[in-house]
């Protein structure tokens, strides 16, 4: 059996699919010809047959078919496609088995799928890690990037429209630790999800395991609802030492997105219009422009993160953002934001 949902369960169904409402501020590709990995999106099939929540193949062609010249991505678990009748170190496998052999059907002239970033324990026995990641070695038909093993978590997730479920001290556990350090003698990457809060365990961890790379997804995700509602610019303060202070870490990097997350508690998804690339750069270019600053282009990657950000935004807006916001930059840093670093920190080929 293999389970198609669960992740979010505070999704509302269907939502990430108001396309008549992004619909509401069109936008035209702008730089069209610029070549583009998108190294982060989503596939799932969640909901129920009542109000589905579907975003497959079709969904994905259809938004990096859009206007930008997506070429190729990279799919991010989100504890779809589990085989639960597998033993429970092996259940993820599924996931890679199943985006693997989408990306096979890919047709040509459409975004190619050339990276997978599969979930596994990492702080499994060594022996049950090893034939664990040669699962989806297996799986993946020379897809298999790397792992994420979200440590996201916070006091109250009560108020999270999609809770993390990290456990206390995941990112200082000794056993997560060596599971970190087998994916870096692996030639693999880890990929993390964390909030703003946690930046000193994520620091941590980069620091004990020096020979792998780690990936900083979204941002570090910098909450604004609950208790950090209204909060936005002392988070900032303290958000861009932090950054700093992580980008002294050669083996970090960095995505760049992920901020119209339901939880970052800008409210698009609430209003009457969707946000234009203008107004992203308006609220949000701070934060890009110190990610910059302190990593440089060449460890950082734009990133859609599809469906998720799909709450707040459309895809060419999305984009049209990256692009003006790192317009003033020569050709050779800008190639390394939309495609260069996603190919080199993933491994991945030429389009």
């Amino acid at each position: 059996m293999t389970e198609t949902g669960g992740r979010y369960p505070g999704w509302r169904p269907g939502i990430e699919l108001r396309d008549d409402w992004l619909g509401l501020v069109p936008e035209t590709a702008i730089d069209p010809q610029r070549e583009i990995v998108d190294p982060h999106h989503h596939l799932w099939r969640h909901g129920t047959p009542e109000a589905p929540a579907v975003y497959e193949m079709d969904a994905l062609w259809r938004d990096t078919g859009a206007g930008h010249n997506v070429v190729q991505t990279v799919y991010i678990e989100c504890r779809s496609y589990w085989d639960r009748d597998a033993p429970a170190h092996l259940q993820s496998v599924g996931e890679t088995r199943t985006v693997a052999q989408m990306a096979v059907q890919t047709p040509r002239g459409q975004a190619q799928i050339a990276g997978i970033i599969a979930q596994t324990e990492l702080v499994l026995p060594p022996d049950q890690l090893h034939a664990a990641l040669d699962a989806h070695e297996a799986a993946g038909n020379g897809l298999f990037k790397g792992i994420r093993n979200s440590g996201a978590r916070d006091a109250e997730p009560q108020h999270l429209a999609i809770p993390g479920r990290g456990v206390e001290n995941q990112y200082g556990d000794p056993e997560f630790v060596r599971g970190v350090t087998i994916l870096g003698d692996r030639g693999l990457t880890l990929d993390s999800w964390h909030y703003h809060h946690q930046h000193q365990e994520f620091l941590d961890l980069a620091c004990a395991a020096p020979q792998t790379t780690l990936v900083l997804d979204h941002f570090g995700t910098p909450l604004g609802v609950g208790r950090f509602e209204g909060k936005r610019d002392d988070i900032f303060a303290a958000w861009k030492d932090h950054m700093s202070e992580l980008a002294e870490c050669p083996n970090v990097m960095a995505k760049l997105g992920g901020l119209c997350m339901p939880d970052n508690g800008y409210g698009y998804m609430h209003r009457d219009l969707p946000p234009s690339s203008d107004e992203i750069i308006e609220t949000q270019g701070k934060w890009y422009a110190h990610m910059l600053d302190v990593f440089g282009p060449e460890r950082c990657m734009f990133e859609s993160n599809f469906p998720v950000d799909r709450t707040a935004v459309s895809y060419v807006v999305i984009w049209n953002a990256f692009k003006k916001m790192s317009a003033h930059l020569d050709d050779a840093a800008r190639q390394a934001l939309f495609s260069g670093t996603a190919r080199r920190v993933y491994g991945l080929p030429p389009a």
